[in-house]
């Protein structure tokens, strides 16, 4: 028995994935490659290898509650000084991302936990590096544009290497619809004609 540290994120696909890691990785972040480009859902937390079970039949329901929503990345955006981050920002698909979230870290829940920050839906391009690479990675990416049909979410599992390693998928279970005016966020319910 153990623990081990694990974290669940909407992957950035592909090339927008690796555009944005190469990026960072040129910024100067050293943990660039180690890194799966991402919007996080649930930060870094540790559990006990034996709730692994648990922890991937909760994400299993969560996932089957929620259905496919449009992301879209434009611009850039900072937590400084509070924090020493430059991202990009989500401009579509932050309330489903919210939503989700929220369902993975439900009280009920074996994920349980309280954030250090309230949580803003973001992809990071550079973190804890020289002020003037932050600078430059906000300058650079600001006009950075990418989106695509986020069709789930995956459980990573961090190795004592500090790599991200993708442990299993998860796919929305909802049918494939608009947002419906006055439907909640993760509405899995079909519109009646």
């Amino acid at each position: 028995m153990g623990t081990v540290t694990i974290g669940v994120s909407i992957a950035v696909p592909e090339p927008h994935g690796s555009q944005l890691q190469e990026r960072r990785a040129g910024f100067g972040d050293a943990a660039a490659h180690g890194i799966p480009t991402h919007v996080t859902l649930l930060p870094p937390t540790e559990v006990e290898d034996t709730d692994l079970p648990a922890v991937e039949q909760h994400l299993g329901e969560v996932a089957a509650a929620g259905r496919p929503f449009p992301m879209r990345l434009s611009g850039t955006g900072t937590f400084r000084p509070l924090s020493p981050v430059v991202y990009v920002r989500v401009v579509e698909g932050a309330e489903a991302c919210t939503w989700l979230q929220t369902q993975v870290r439900d009280a009920s829940g074996p994920l349980a936990r309280e954030l250090n920050f309230p949580y803003h839906p973001h992809v990071t391009v550079a973190h804890g590096i020289a002020e003037e690479a932050m600078d430059r990675a906000f300058e650079e990416l600001a006009g950075y544009e990418a989106q695509w049909p986020c069709a789930g979410f995956a459980l990573y599992e961090q190795g004592s290497d500090g790599v991200w390693r993708k442990l299993r998928e998860f796919a929305f279970g909802g049918s494939v619809v608009p947002p419906q005016a006055g439907a909640p966020v993760g509405d899995t319910t079909l519109p009646t004609r």
